[in-house]
Parts: structure tokens; sequence; C-alpha cells
């Protein structure tokens, strides 16, 4: 407790005498002694009342009261469901918030995500850490205590719960995912419940999920690693971006998956929690947790990647198109776009001309035509002069002399 309360102290010691002032006050008790001698504390009623006026008003979450329980025989206290497990939580939420990773007061336990069957999922540990590049992360906290293919089955149920629409949904909406089972993958997750539970993550996706494997071996967590990487593929895997430039995409849709990290509790103990010891499932190696939780080859891949094929195709087509320009068989000029349209559009067609001419011998051949008709109309419309007959008859011209003299 002390790592997560007092983390910059060398001891336990001013954390330790906290405790006893606040047993002395009757607001908290032992539950146990564990093996290592390390105790558990917890609440007492009168303690947990002054922590419910202290921290629900603050939207704080505080959990159950935990009863004292006697045997019934030996008049023993009963703590034995603070056990390992627990003690494992706290200690990640010590590392955590050891490495900057949360405020003391960001972390919350035991907390339900119910599922459309009514079955609650409660995730062992939440940390609120936005100011860290981490607005939500649900922690299962595994001693190797359960089989791997449950923790799949976990995996299954965040992915089903992300997946929910909330009770108030429009009835449009809630036609829609009725009507076919990927029908929610095209509700904006704005719309859906965990939304109304908790802040946007900052990164594609459903609420990230990491397991935590603590006093265990090696082996075993590979193994476990293994089984949930092939098992929960398809609540975790990303899929291909639908694209019309389908073979120059790379970049991954990680919007309906969860994204999932593992590590140990031995590993952040002895390196951090902000150093390199989160793997993420599908990929090799280590990365930080901000790292890890982060998509480089997802949204902001596919949109660079779109834009550059949708560039390279339009050079592509604007290539072929040019290659096909017809050209001119009297100048040897190519058509431009417009007496190309004219050309071989129907509605154009029939008074382009001559097809196999450019528009610059169009127009000539259209101003010759202009100027014969012009000529031609300006010749039908002269007046044609009189003609006069020299020859006339003799005796005509006799008589016109004989009436001058």
């Amino acid at each position: 407790m002390w790592k997560l309360t007092r983390p910059d102290n060398q001891h336990d010691k001013l954390t330790r005498d906290n405790l006893l002032d606040l047993q002395d006050h009757h607001l908290v008790r032992i539950e146990l002694v564990r093996e290592d001698q390390r105790q558990v504390w917890v609440l007492t009623k009168r303690g947990h009342g002054e922590a419910k006026k202290l921290l629900e008003p603050k939207g704080i979450r505080v959990s159950a009261l935990r009863e004292e329980k006697y045997d019934l025989v030996t008049g023993e206290l009963l703590g034995t469901s603070y056990d390992d497990h627990a003690a494992a939580v706290t200690s990640t939420a010590a590392e955590l918030h050891r490495a900057g990773i949360g405020h003391r007061l960001g972390f919350q336990t035991e907390i339900g995500h119910r599922l459309a069957d009514g079955f609650v999922q409660r995730a062992d540990l939440v940390v609120r850490a936005p100011a860290a590049g981490v607005p939500v992360l649900l922690l299962e906290i595994d001693r190797r205590t359960e089989d791997a293919h449950d923790l799949v089955t976990k995996l299954r149920r965040y992915w089903e719960w992300g997946r929910l629409l909330p009770r108030d949904a429009d009835k449009h909406t809630v036609d829609l995912v009725r009507s076919r089972p990927d029908a929610i993958e095209h509700v904006d997750h704005e719309m859906r419940l965990w939304r109304r539970i908790y802040p946007p993550t900052g990164r594609e996706g459903l609420v990230p999920v990491a397991f935590v494997f603590a006093d265990t071996t090696e082996a075993k967590v590979d193994n476990t690693v293994a089984v949930l990487e092939e098992a929960g593929r398809r609540y975790w895997a990303p899929r291909r971006y639908r694209s019309l430039y389908r073979e120059a995409i790379t970049a991954k849709d990680y919007s309906q998956a969860v994204p999932v990290v593992v590590t140990t509790l031995e590993q952040l103990q002895e390196h951090g929690a902000d150093a390199a010891v989160w793997r993420r499932l599908g990929r090799e190696g280590e990365q930080t947790l901000t790292a890890a939780l982060d998509n480089p080859d997802g949204d902001a891949l596919f949109r660079e990647q779109e834009a550059r094929a949708e560039a390279e195709d339009k050079r592509r087509r604007a290539a072929e198109r040019e290659a096909e320009r017809p050209v001119c068989k009297r100048c040897g000029q190519k058509f431009t776009d417009q007496r190309w349209e004219e050309t071989t559009a129907h509605r154009t067609a029939w008074k382009a001309g001559d097809v196999s001419v450019c528009g610059d011998c169009h127009a000539d051949d259209v101003a010759g035509e202009e100027a014969a008709a012009e000529a031609a109309r300006l010749k039908a419309a002269t007046p044609s002069e009189p003609e006069h007959d020299h020859e006339q008859e003799p005796g005509k011209l006799r008589g016109l002399f004989r009436r001058r003299g």
C-alpha cells in the first residue's frame, strides 16, 4: 500500500503509522497477515461510511464493505477472500502509480460490465490516466490460477460488452443492430454503451485490456499468450480495410478490436510500468504501454496510403487517356479535350464536321464553308444589268432619221 500512497518513500513507516492512527479511530482493521508477514488492511463499517462521504460525491466508486466474519467452530476471523490475488492487484496498481500512470484516486477494483444475457464481467482493476496517455485501461491480474481459455472467455466478454447499445438508444439504431449480426459495426462508438461509462481512448477500437501475470513462470506466460493470440484472434485482431485500392493498402482496421497488452508483475516491479515491458497481442517484442496501445499501422496510415493510391490511380488513368488521345490527320496536332468530346459525344458528334481533324482545322473548315456560303449569298443578291442590242432592223433606223430631218 505504501508504494501506492507514497511512491517516493523508501520504506513503509509513514504509511504504517497512518494505518495505526486510523485503526485507533476504528476506521480500518487488519484482515489477515500473509505468510511473508505483510498485513492486509481493510475499512471498518465506520471507515467505509466515511470513505463514501468523501469519495462518492467526486464520482469515485468505493469497494463493497468487508464485513467481519468468524469461523463458527474456532472463532477465528475469516479473511480468506483477500488472498495473494488481491495483493497482486494492489501491487499492480502501486507499480502503475509509481510510474506516473494513474492518480491514486484513479484506480478502481472489481468494476462490473453487464452483458446482454445479464452476466457481469468484473475487471480486477480499472485505471484512468489521461495525463499519461492512457484514458482508460481494464486490467486482469492472473496468478495462473485460471486456464488460458478462461482468459479468452473474459476477452470475448469485454469484446461483446463493447458492442452493446445503451438502454435509451434510438429505435432506428436498435432496429439496425437487430437486423443482422454485424450491424453494430456500422454504429459509431459514441453511440455505444461503453462511451457512457468510459472516456474516449484516443485510439481506434474498444476499451483496451491488459493481462498482468504474477507468481508464475516464463514458460507458462508464453503458453498462455499463445492461446490468447490464437483462440482470441477474433476479438483482438485488426481487419483489412475495405478500399478500392485494396492492393496498395497495408494499414489495418482496429475499429472493432479490443487492444490487448500483456506483461508480468515481476517486470513491472523490476523495470517499472513506464518501461518497455508491455507486449501487444499480434506484435513481436515489448514496448512502453502507450506505444503498445498505439496503432501506427492503423487509421492514420490508411488515410495516407489511400490518398497516395488515389493520386497514383488518377495519374495512371490520365496517362492512359493521354495515350488514347486522337491526332489530327491534317496537321498532326493532338485533339483538345473539347474537340475530343465533340467528336465522340453522341449529342455533338453530328455537328462536329470531319471527326478526323482537330479543332483548329475544323474551325478553318467552318470558316471556309462560311466564306463560300457568304459569296454565294452575295452573288445571288446582286441584280444583273440589261443587255443592249446593236443589230436593230434597218427600217426602224431609217424612220428615226426621217423624223429628225
